[in-house]
């Protein structure tokens, strides 16, 4: 085997776990519930792998967790590159963290009940997002949108509105107007708008 070959079954196995988390999201997302068979048929794989995977419940719902705030925290250069700073901070606000909050209630109620002895997780997972937002307000910071020395945990306490939101209303609004609202208290003293 050459140096930088990937090994097959490595590829494989990283394939099937990649998919049973999507799975476990969908039917967390769905009902709430994890039922190894279920996932393992939306998967497409046998039940004895998701098990290899995840000998537990509790550690297929944290795995998930974990998933999914990696890819709240992971997508922030992407929206810097795509977008102003301020407009990054709303996209992120608005499309992802309150999306991820109201398409998520069946796993933040699964993760309740998986985790109520593991507390290093979300202090893990708390500790990247608060990465999430230092580095969107760094960015403000540097093209003088908002003030500086803002405590990026702060600033989280105040997007944890986005929980109170109804996922039955027009929440993308309601996120958006939180946004503008925690943003008025964050930005220089034009509030971006020139005199």
């Amino acid at each position: 085997m050459t140096t930088g070959s990937v090994n097959p079954r490595r590829a494989d196995t990283r394939r099937n776990h990649e998919r049973i988390l999507i799975a476990a999201a969908e039917s967390l997302a769905a009902s709430g519930e994890v039922s190894f068979n279920a996932i393992a048929k939306r998967a497409e794989v046998g039940v004895g792998t998701v098990y290899r995977h995840f000998p537990t419940p509790e550690s297929l719902i944290l795995a998930v967790y974990q998933r999914e705030v990696r890819h709240l925290v992971d997508v922030v250069p992407s929206l810097l590159a795509e977008h102003a700073p301020e407009q990054a901070f709303r996209v992120w606000t608005t499309d992802h963290l309150a999306h991820y909050m109201m398409t998520k209630r069946g796993l933040a109620n699964a993760l309740r009940l998986a985790s109520p002895s593991r507390g290093e997780l979300p202090a893990n997972a708390y500790e990247a997002m608060v990465g999430a937002v230092a580095t969107l307000l760094e960015a403000n910071v540097a093209a003088g949108t908002v003030r500086p020395g803002l405590e990026p945990e702060l600033v989280l306490r105040g997007l944890g509105g986005l929980l109170f939101l109804d996922p039955a209303s027009d929440w993308r609004e309601q996120a958006a107007a939180l946004a503008d609202l925690l943003w008025r208290g964050m930005c220089v003293h034009t509030c971006g708008h020139p005199h």
